[in-house]
């Protein structure tokens, strides 16, 4: 999910509301300092010694809720979700002095983002990149007179082999936009490599008429603007979510469509032997929304994950699943997984797992599970990247790791990437189809 609608609502905020009128603020990770005076509301970023105003921060609506932390802590969460991330504010006595005269060079830009990623990046280990031998080198790259395609080049460089489908990069120079390039994991990588135009297209166009015709036999059900698919089939339900969000093509965070269509899936659900989940092909979205689903299949609250923004020092905030007052199932289900399924996909797999009911199946997931915070650059560059660490119940963190299942199933396997999922799926409903009722 990313943070710069939160961003937007905490600086149109009514500031008598949620800060005093005046007054610096900073926050405990994610390296933001907010400036309240007589002429209004700036947003800055800071990175190591350097500091620059956020141009991007200013929208219509207000998003955003005071939480109670502690005495001379300001919390500041999204509205109407208790369980949005909360993000923890100090007050300062003024401005910092490198607010008030930033450097706007490329070099300076680049330098900037090996300081956000030095501070604030939660995977370097499991991703096994060693930044500090990076950070060291960038230096003989960025002479001080480096143009911007020179310092692009340094910051690919510096990004370079992550893995990591959080951080982004995109610069224009000279009217030309340059973009970093990003796995994507194994299984896209591989569609995207294929020969013809859009191969990505074709891929999606393929994966749909095998839910369709080969899962769902022609009798399924498409809802929610093409964002889940499902059916019944041999007495087994199906339901693929292909993104958290954007059910409504106007409106990205809209549940409504979700909601009925999730009425009139769970209602056909009813006393089928199993429910197959599918978020092996699902792209992220909302946190928000995966809890709205994950309720859906819950008999209780349940503790799921905790998460804290990397290098805060704030305790960390827990989240759970709960169960909807809607419309449920509790019977066996069946998780799909992949390593398409990513961000969102992966904390909405993260809750349904701690159910008890649920069976997770397939690969292992990206490992991408914190927020993406957007970073607006001194010189103009948009620039992106994770900045929290999440952790399963038990401690063991899950940024950079992902979510092993517990019954591999190849859904994608790379010698029959368009038929492949669509198979493995049919086969896992005949097998679940011919088990006893009273088996799992």
């Amino acid at each position: 999910m990313i943070l710069s609608l939160l961003l937007a609502g905490l600086l149109q905020t009514d500031p008598t509301s949620i800060l005093p009128p005046e007054g610096v603020f900073r926050s405990r990770g994610y390296d933001w300092v907010i400036d309240r005076g007589p002429d209004g509301v700036k947003l800055y970023q800071e990175a190591g010694p350097a500091c620059w105003p956020n141009p991007d921060g200013s929208v219509v609506d207000s998003l955003v809720r005071a939480v109670d932390l502690a005495a001379g802590v300001v919390g500041l969460s999204e509205a109407g979700d208790d369980q949005a991330t909360v993000y923890a504010f100090d007050a300062l006595s003024s401005l910092p002095e490198a607010c008030l005269s930033p450097a706007t060079g490329d070099r300076d830009a680049v330098l900037a983002v090996a300081d956000l990623m030095d501070a604030r990046y939660p995977a370097f280990e499991p991703r096994g990149v060693d930044f500090t031998i990076r950070r060291s080198a960038l230096a003989d790259a960025l002479a001080k007179g480096a143009d911007a395609d020179q310092a692009f080049a340094a910051a690919e460089a510096l990004l370079a082999g992550l893995d990591d489908p959080h951080v982004e990069l995109v610069a224009d120079i000279g009217g030309v936009e340059r973009t970093l390039a990003v796995s994507e994991g194994q299984t896209l990588d591989a569609v995207k490599a294929r020969p013809g135009e859009r191969p990505e297209r074709a891929w999606l166009a393929s994966w749909r008429a095998g839910v369709e015709q080969t899962i769902l036999g022609g009798r399924g059900h498409v809802a929610a603007n093409n964002r889940l698919f499902w059916g019944v089939r041999d007495n087994v339900g199906y339901l693929a979510v292909v993104t958290m969000g954007a059910f409504d093509a106007e409106d990205d965070m809209a549940t409504e469509p979700l909601d009925i269509a999730l009425e009139e899936a769970l209602a056909a659900f009813a006393g089928t032997r199993a429910v197959i989940v599918d978020v092996s092909n699902n792209r992220g979205g909302y946190d928000s929304i995966s809890r709205r689903i994950a309720g859906r299949f819950a008999d209780r609250p349940r503790p799921a994950y905790l998460k804290r923004g990397w290098g805060s020092g704030t305790a960390y905030q827990a989240v759970e699943v709960r169960p909807s007052e809607r419309t449920r199932y509790l019977g066996p289900v069946w998780l799909l997984t992949s390593d398409i399924t990513v961000s969102a996909g992966e904390t909405f797999s993260q809750l349904m797992r701690t159910l008890p009911n649920v069976v997770h199946a397939g690969t292992r997931t990206r490992g991408a599970f914190s927020d993406q915070t957007p970073v607006r650059l001194s010189n103009g560059w948009r620039f992106a990247m994770p900045m929290e660490i999440y952790v399963d119940p038990q401690g063991r963190a899950l940024e950079g790791r992902g979510l092993e299942p517990t019954e591999r199933l190849s859904l994608y396997p790379p010698s029959d990437l368009d038929h492949g999922h669509a198979r493995a799926v049919s086969g896992l409903i005949r097998r679940l189809a011919a088990r006893r009722p009273d088996r799992p």
